[in-house]
C-alpha cells in the first residue's frame, strides 16, 4: 500500500497455532501456571498482530474460533484461565473500516478516526506510525463496537469463555473510558479481570482497571540490581508505590520482568545472581508474577526481534536447571499463602532490601531479605510486626540453614554477597511448647 511501512519491530516469530498450543498445556501444568495470557490472535497484517484488521476474526494462521474455544476448554480443565490481548487504541492500516473511511469522506466510519489535513499523513496515528491509525474513543459507536454493545469485542469473547483482557497501550486510553470498559467486562462476566499495560506510576489507575502491568516495580528492581539505587531507596520506592496504589490493586497487578516489548531478563541482567534475585523479588512482592514464555528455560534475547524468537521446546528436560528453579519459585509461592494474598510491611534496613508479607495468620508470615551488594552484610534490622514472638526461630524457604531470631522486634541478619532469605516463623509445637500457642 502507498506510503505504508512496517516498523522493524513489527517482525517477530510465532512458534505455532492454537491447536499446537492446546497440545502444550501440560507444560504449563507441570510448571504450576494458572493463567495463560496470549498476545493478539485477531486478524491482522503483521506477524505480531498489534495492527488489527478485524477484532472478531481469529488470524487464519493461528486457527479458528472453534480452535480458540477448544483451547479455552482444555485450559479450564487444567485449572488454567485464559486472557486475551485487547489492542483497542488503534487498528491496522488494512482495517476495512479504516480503508472505507480513508477513501470516502462521507463514509459512516469517517468519525471513527481523527482525519486532519494538517497531520503529516492526514490522520491521527499511534506514535506517528503510518500503519497504525488511532481509533477515536470519543465516538460512542467506537466504544459500542469495542466494549459497550451486546456484541462488542470485549463482551463476545468473555461469553465465549475467556477470563479477562490485557489492554495494550492502556495508558493512552484515559481513566474514564478504561473504567467504562472494565465495568462492561465485569457486567458480562463478574469474575473477569482487566489488566492494563501501564508504564506510568500505578496510583490513580484504579478502579479504572483491576490491575496494571507493574513496570514501576520492574524499574526499581533492575535499578537496585544494577547498583543505581541503594537498598534503602529501593525499599522507600516500593513502599511508596504500594501504599499509594493500595494493596488490593497491587495484588491483582502483574509483576513483569520482561515481555515482547523488552529485552529478555538474561539480556538485561547478565549475572546469574541478578537474574535469580530479580525473580525472587518478582515472586514475593505484591502482585501476580507474569512469566514471559521461555524464561523458565533460560531463553535469552535482546531487542526486537530477538526477544520474540520461537519457544525453545528442545530445552524442556529434567537437566535444565532454569526449569527446576522456576518450578521451585512457583511452588514456594503456591505453598505460602502470604505471598499470594498477603499484605506488605517494609523492614527497616540500611544495607538490605527487606519486607514482610503477612495475613491474619502469623504462621503464613514470610520475611524477604536480599543482599544486592558484592560483600557480606551483617546488620541489625527492625521487623515491626508485634506478632513475631521473642526469640522465635525461622526456616528459610530457599533451603539454607539460618540462625536468625527476633528479639523485641529486632533481627540480626547475616547474608552473604548476593544472598537471599525467605524466612518463615516456626510456630509448631516443639515437644510440648511454642511461644505462639495463643498467637494465631
Amino acid at each position: 500500500m502507498e506510503n505504508e511501512k512496517v516498523w522493524s519491530h513489527e517482525i517477530d516469530f510465532w512458534g505455532g497455532d492454537l491447536q499446537s498450543l492446546s497440545s502444550k498445556l501440560d507444560h504449563l501444568t507441570m510448571l504450576g501456571v494458572d493463567v495463560l495470557y496470549l498476545n493478539p490472535i485477531h486478524s491482522a497484517f503483521t506477524n505480531h498482530k498489534y495492527d488489527a484488521t478485524d477484532y472478531h476474526i481469529i488470524s487464519e494462521e493461528y486457527g479458528t474460533i472453534d480452535d480458540l474455544k477448544d483451547l479455552i476448554d482444555q485450559a479450564h480443565k487444567r485449572g488454567i484461565k485464559v486472557i486475551l490481548d485487547g489492542v483497542f487504541n488503534h487498528v491496522g492500516a488494512r482495517n476495512l473500516r479504516y480503508q472505507q473511511a480513508k477513501s470516502d469522506p462521507s463514509n459512516e466510519y469517517r468519525e471513527w478516526f481523527t482525519f486532519n489535513p494538517e497531520y503529516s499523513h492526514g490522520v491521527g496515528l499511534w506514535y506517528n506510525a503510518p500503519s497504525l491509525p488511532e481509533l477515536k474513543w470519543e465516538n460512542p459507536k467506537v466504544r459500542d463496537h469495542l466494549y459497550s454493545g451486546r456484541d462488542s469485542v470485549v463482551r463476545k469473547f468473555l461469553r465465549m469463555g475467556i477470563d479477562g483482557w490485557r489492554l495494550d497501550t492502556a495508558f493512552e486510553m484515559g481513566f474514564n473510558f478504561l473504567e467504562e470498559l472494565t465495568n462492561a467486562a465485569h457486567d458480562e462476566k463478574p469474575s473477569s479481570v482487566v489488566v492494563g499495560e501501564i508504564h506510568n506510576y500505578p496510583e490513580g489507575w484504579f478502579p479504572a482497571l483491576d490491575g496494571v502491568m507493574n513496570f514501576t516495580a520492574r524499574h526499581i528492581i533492575f535499578s537496585l540490581l544494577k547498583n543505581e539505587i541503594s537498598p534503602w531507596m529501593a525499599s522507600q520506592m516500593l513502599t511508596k508505590s504500594i501504599e499509594d496504589a493500595g494493596i488490593e490493586p497491587m495484588l491483582r497487578s502483574w509483576m513483569v520482568l520482561d515481555n515482547h516489548d523488552t529485552p529478555r531478563l538474561r539480556h538485561v541482567l547478565s549475572q546469574e545472581w541478578q537474574q535469580k534475585m530479580a525473580q525472587v523479588l518478582q515472586f514475593t512482592l505484591p502482585g501476580s508474577p507474569n512469566i514471559y514464555y521461555g524464561v523458565e528455560l533460560g531463553m535469552d534475547g535482546g531487542e526486537d526481534p530477538y526477544n520474540r524468537a520461537p519457544m525453545r521446546w528442545d530445552l524442556v528436560n529434567e537437566k535444565n536447571t532454569e526449569l527446576h528453579w522456576m518450578r521451585s519459585l512457583i511452588k514456594i509461592r503456591k505453598d505460602n499463602r502470604a505471598l499470594s494474598i498477603g499484605n506488605y510491611l517494609p523492614i527497616l534496613s540500611e544495607n538490605l532490601l527487606g519486607f514482610e508479607r503477612f495475613t491474619d495468620r502469623v504462621a503464613d508470615t514470610v520475611i524477604v531479605l536480599v543482599n544486592s551488594s558484592d560483600h557480606p552484610v551483617e546488620e541489625t534490622i527492625m521487623v515491626p510486626d508485634s506478632r513475631l514472638m521473642n526469640a522465635g526461630e525461622f526456616e528459610d524457604l530457599l533451603g539454607a540453614k539460618v540462625e536468625s531470631r527476633v528479639f523485641a522486634g529486632m533481627l540480626r541478619a547475616k547474608l552473604p554477597a548476593h544472598g537471599m532469605q525467605l524466612l518463615r516463623p516456626k510456630t509448631d509445637l516443639v515437644d510440648s511448647y511454642t511461644p505462639y500457642k495463643r498467637i494465631k
